[in-house]
């Protein structure tokens, strides 16, 4: 086959979605076979459409023998390009055929732990209240979000400046130490020497328990010492499991110290570099999807203000 790769592709001259249906199932089998078998169609169909894929890119995309068929370096490129292209066209028809002509995709970005355990309670109900507005939420460790990417509003902890974009302050961070109450039997509670704690860390936090007792002028060693974890999540699991002390914000563990499943090692709360913000592109503040999360979202923050100060929660 003619390997001129310096042979222009004709303008609009694209491959069919059926023959990268066909390259793609051939090239994940490894078999015009199986490729036939899966696409419903006769063996000689799949290699006449791989066939004319070939011819139109001007490339050989598999290595063929008698007994079995293999990648070329192009083939296996070309294959990771055409499963992206694939998937796209899959997600792009589904989310059409899912939602009614007149309905609105809102679609969300928000840190992991605070997306579960704070974003998606404050958005419960937003749906039957706006059913028309269709809610696509994703959790992303960060950073994120800029103009350029495909999304309507972000929820970020940050100092609040982030380039082109409305930033609305939802509430500071403070964080406590939380643990199981069973973990505190038998020790000292005393920061005068953390011997006998396990202080749970975060991975992208390392200082926040020097941070913690440097906030109430104690220096003691070993704070950085530790498990340590990605998400708060992970770090409140484990703290949930007796594996040690962690140092989370006090708004993604109220439900576990209201019901009592964690309790606070010291009664002390340590004020975050940075707040929690709700963002989002300032060319998109007049959109009626938008108006309508931030109303919601102001809404939950008045009535969990007023459930926290009736706990005592709120600092």
């Amino acid at each position: 086959m003619k390997t001129d790769t310096n042979k222009p592709l004709a303008f609009r001259r694209y491959p069919s979605t059926t023959a990268l249906q066909c390259f793609e199932t051939a090239a994940r089998h490894l078999s015009f076979t199986n490729a036939a078998q899966e696409m419903h169609m006769t063996q000689s169909a799949i290699s006449k459409q791989v066939a004319q894929l070939e011819e139109m890119l001007n490339l050989s995309l598999f290595y063929r023998t008698p007994h079995r068929i293999s990648l070329t370096p192009a083939g296996k490129a070309y294959y990771l390009e055409v499963l992206e292209i694939l998937k796209h066209i899959e997600v792009a028809t589904t989310n059409l055929m899912s939602h009614s002509s007149n309905t609105e995709l809102l679609k969300i970005v928000s840190h992991p732990t605070f997306c579960a355990r704070w974003l998606i309670p404050a958005l419960s109900g937003f749906s039957q209240e706006y059913p028309l507005i269709n809610l696509d939420i994703k959790e992303l460790v960060g950073p994120f979000f800029s103009e350029d990417q495909n999304v309507d509003i972000a929820f970020l902890y940050g100092d609040g400046m982030w380039s082109n974009m409305e930033a609305i302050k939802l509430f500071d961070e403070y964080c406590v130490a939380v643990c199981q109450p069973q973990y505190l039997q038998d020790k000292t509670l005393s920061t005068d020497c953390l011997d006998d704690y396990v202080l749970l860390q975060i991975s992208s936090r390392l200082s926040a328990w020097y941070e913690y007792f440097k906030q109430q002028d104690i220096s003691v060693d070993g704070t950085f010492v530790g498990p340590r974890f990605e998400t708060f999540h992970a770090c409140i699991s484990a703290a949930l499991l007796g594996y040690g002390i962690a140092l989370v914000p006090l708004r993604l563990v109220e439900p576990e110290l209201q019901s009592g499943a964690l309790v606070m090692a010291w009664d002390y709360a340590a004020k975050g570099r940075g707040s929690y913000y709700v963002t989002y592109p300032i060319s998109s503040g007049q959109s009626h999807k938008v108006k309508a999360v931030l109303e919601w979202i102001t809404a939950y923050l008045a009535i969990s203000d007023e459930r926290e100060k009736a706990l005592g929660l709120v600092l």
